[in-house]
C-alpha cells in the first residue's frame, strides 16, 4: 500500500513537472496553443479573482479601464503596472495583440487604477523591453527574461483623477 502511494505521488510529480515545462517553454517561445489557453484561463477564472483587490492600496495588480474598439463596451482588466517617471510600464507577456492592448492603443487613452489612485493615461506606446530595462526593478527583469517578454506598454500619466 505504501509503495503504491509513493508511485502515485511520483507519477503525479512527473505530470505536474511536465505541465510546468510545457507552460514555461510555450510562454517563452510564444506558442499560440499555450498562450491562447493561458489567456482563456486568465480571462475566465484568474482575472475575476484578481479584480477583487486589484488597484487598491498595496495590491500587486493594477486595473486598466478601457473601451472596446469594436463593441464600445467598458472593460476592466487586471495588469501588472510599474510606476516610472511620468507614467507607467506594463509588461506584455502575451504580446501587443492582446485585446485590452489593442483597445488602449486604438483609443489612445485609458484609466489606470494603481495603488488606490485613479489616473488618466494616454500616449500608449509599445516599446521593446530591452529599451526600458533601466526603469524596471531587478526582480521584474528576471521574470520578464524567464518568460521571454519582449514588449512593454508605456503609458503617460496625464493626471490623478481621484482616490478610490
Amino acid at each position: 500500500m505504501g509503495k503504491t502511494i509513493v508511485k502515485l505521488l511520483a507519477g503525479l510529480l512527473v505530470v505536474v513537472g511536465a505541465i510546468g515545462a510545457v507552460f514555461l517553454l510555450g510562454m517563452r517561445t510564444k506558442t499560440p496553443l499555450v498562450i491562447d489557453n493561458v489567456r482563456r484561463v486568465n480571462r475566465g477564472v484568474t482575472n475575476k479573482r484578481v479584480l477583487r483587490s486589484a488597484g487598491t492600496a498595496g495590491a500587486s495588480a493594477s486595473v486598466i479601464h478601457h473601451v472596446g474598439r469594436s463593441s464600445g463596451r467598458d472593460y476592466a482588466t487586471p495588469i501588472g503596472s510599474m510606476a516610472t517617471e511620468g507614467g507607467y510600464l506594463v509588461a506584455l507577456p502575451y504580446g501587443p495583440r492582446a485585446d485590452w492592448v489593442k483597445n488602449v492603443l486604438a483609443a489612445g487613452r485609458a484609466t489606470l487604477v494603481h495603488d488606490g489612485t485613479t489616473y488618466t493615461v494616454d500616449e500608449p506606446t509599445v516599446v521593446p523591453t530591452a529599451t526600458v530595462t533601466s526603469e524596471l526593478p531587478a526582480s521584474e527583469l528576471r521574470t520578464l527574461r524567464l518568460f521571454n517578454v519582449v514588449d512593454c506598454l508605456r503609458l503617460r500619466a496625464v493626471e490623478a483623477a481621484s482616490d478610490r
